[in-house]
């Protein structure tokens, strides 16, 4: 016969066990701000679980005729939103394409200029020159740059400096065109 003694837990291997409390306490304060558990005894804050929610219901909205008639109205406003939207859109539309009837007419080099193909990552023969000459972070940065996006050396502005505070002598590199 063979007695096991006690406070000796042979399912869960020692170096597998973790403790739940180390750490910082202000990510667990968060996690549950964000992340209420589902025990359904209070009231919870976040609004996840109401125990009067289903008498306010049935205060607001006495039969399910009545519910019915609300979601059909909620459902009625959200396509005119939608038509409404789809108009706006297609007006936007055919002004562009009369835009470019018009630009057709009056210059059509400047029509074929507008509606040429390009491929973002191509480089020019300037730009291949100057990337010869670069080094480092700045050939990095003209070889990461798309022609026509959010050049991505901008920083996100932010309510406080930077640690290492302002670089006085750092300049915009110049894309040639």
């Amino acid at each position: 016969m063979h007695i096991d003694p006690p406070n000796i837990r042979y399912d869960v291997p020692g170096y597998a066990a973790k403790d739940e409390h180390v750490g910082d306490p202000k990510k667990e304060i968060i996690r549950k701000t964000l992340y209420p558990s589902n025990i359904r005894n209070r009231a919870s804050p976040t609004g996840t679980w109401r125990p009067d929610v289903g008498r306010a219901l049935q205060y607001a909205i006495p039969s399910v005729q009545a519910h019915e008639t609300i979601e059909r109205a909620w459902l009625l406003h959200k396509r005119h939103v939608r038509k409404q939207r789809d108009a706006e859109l297609a007006r936007k539309y055919q002004c562009m394409k009369k835009a470019m009837e018009e630009l057709e007419k009056v210059d059509s080099k400047l029509f074929m200029e507008a509606n040429k193909p390009e491929d973002p990552r191509a480089r020019s023969q300037t730009e291949m020159e100057l990337a010869k000459t670069l080094k480092g972070s700045e050939k990095k940065t003209l070889e990461a740059r798309i022609r026509g996006l959010f050049p991505r050396e901008l920083r996100i502005p932010a309510d406080t400096p930077s640690r290492t505070g302002w670089n006085y002598d750092w300049k915009p590199l110049q894309r040639p065109l």
